[in-house]
């Protein structure tokens, strides 16, 4: 018999393609589409459906993965994790802006909905395996390894990190061994309905624009200083929750009379006073920390990474940096920076690799430059 997979699919070409590529190896496949956030729920909290179907274009998605379904000629049903994702996940990210953090609800959904909620609905349809469109590679000669995708540019095993090796084991990465060029082109070649179109980007209950206005709808701004370092009030920001570390755009202070034309960049959150302190110069040294602490831990495969040359990424797509893992006296771990790191920021996730595997991660629940605590 064929081993039936069931395969995420968003309407999305990245998903278009893994399905196809199942399909042409042999597996007996069924698409699965997650329908994770109630737009008509919610069009009563954002005030203006008209904004909230541009804004979450979900209908269109589930079309074009019928669409590429029905070329396939396989079958796609629709399922609801609205409940889930928002206990797991959306709840997450309000309580995390509320602590004055930058949070990474993808990371969540991945652990939650995409590898937890999803999977358990895919073996109640009997699947062997699931598998997504992630730009991602497993390995099973020694345990269950998270690899990076191929393309660098690409590779998604940052958003994998808190996967366990349990909900890595019956999964598939269909496209992880591909360039992202060679997927559109499989796409084109198969005349695939989703080969042209635009990558998706942004959170999908938020979409691509329209993030502050979103944000107040659910936590009230609450106006405040923005101040330098040493104190002086150069402006006003509507709400600390709209700013991370390292931010420039969107303060509005450029062109102050005492103050030379370098651009201001946000260098740390006071939540008991609600101030915002901004300092001039991409690399004002505010900006950089040498270590930091981390909170909810996941070592994928259970591999010891402590005092050994790893390196670990902060943010998405940012250069690997150099680092070493301490466990401490209290049990939580310290990362310490080969070389001292821009804007690392509480509430992202700091990720762990040795050279192409990814070992898991962490969220980033302090800063330090030295011994000195910064950031929020």
């Amino acid at each position: 018999m064929k081993k039936r997979v069931v395969i995420g699919m968003s309407g999305g070409v990245d998903s278009s393609v893994a399905a196809y590529l199942l399909k042409a190896a042999g597996y007996d496949v069924t698409g699965l589409f997650m329908v994770n956030w109630d737009s008509a729920a919610n069009q009563d909290v954002l005030g203006n459906p008209t904004l909230l179907d541009d804004m979450c274009p979900q209908e269109k998605d589930y079309q074009d993965a019928l669409n590429v379904a029905n070329h396939l000629d396989i079958p796609l049903k629709r399922v609801d994790f609205i409940e889930e994702y928002w206990e797991h996940v959306f709840q997450y990210f309000l309580d995390e802006y509320e602590r004055g953090r930058t949070p990474n609800p993808d990371i969540l959904c991945n652990k939650f909905i995409k590898f937890a909620a999803f999977k358990e609905h895919a073996i109640n349809l009997g699947a062997d395996y699931i598998a997504m469109g992630h730009y991602a590679q497993i390995r099973r000669e020694n345990g269950v390894e998270l690899l990076r995708g191929r393309d660098r540019n690409k590779d998604q095993t940052y958003f994998l990190s808190q996967l366990t090796a349990k909900q890595l084991e019956t999964v598939l990465f269909p496209i992880g061994h591909l360039e992202k060029t060679e997927v559109r082109q499989i796409a084109k070649d198969q005349n695939l309905p989703t080969a042209d179109k635009k990558d998706s980007t942004g959170i999908c209950f938020i979409g691509e624009r329209a993030f502050n206005e979103f944000l107040k709808n659910y936590l009230p701004a609450q106006p405040g200083d923005i101040k330098t370092l040493d104190g002086v009030v150069i402006g006003q920001h509507q709400g600390l929750m709209h700013h991370t570390i390292g931010q420039r755009k969107g303060l509005g202070i450029g062109g102050l009379k005492d103050y030379d034309n370098e651009p201001w960049f946000v260098v740390s959150k006071d939540l008991k006073t609600n101030t915002l302190y901004a300092a001039q110069g991409y690399h004002h040294p505010e900006l950089y920390a040498t270590s930091c602490t981390l909170e909810d831990v996941n070592i994928i495969n259970q591999k010891d990474i402590f005092n050994k040359p790893l390196t670990a990424k902060f943010r998405y797509r940012q250069k690997d940096q150099a680092v070493q893992v301490q466990k401490q006296d209290d049990g939580t771990l310290r990362v310490l920076f080969d070389q001292p790191v821009r804007a690392v920021t509480p509430g992202q996730a700091c990720v762990f690799y040795d050279d192409d595997v990814c070992l898991g991660g962490g969220t980033i629940a302090a800063v330090y430059q030295h011994e000195r605590k910064l950031n929020v």
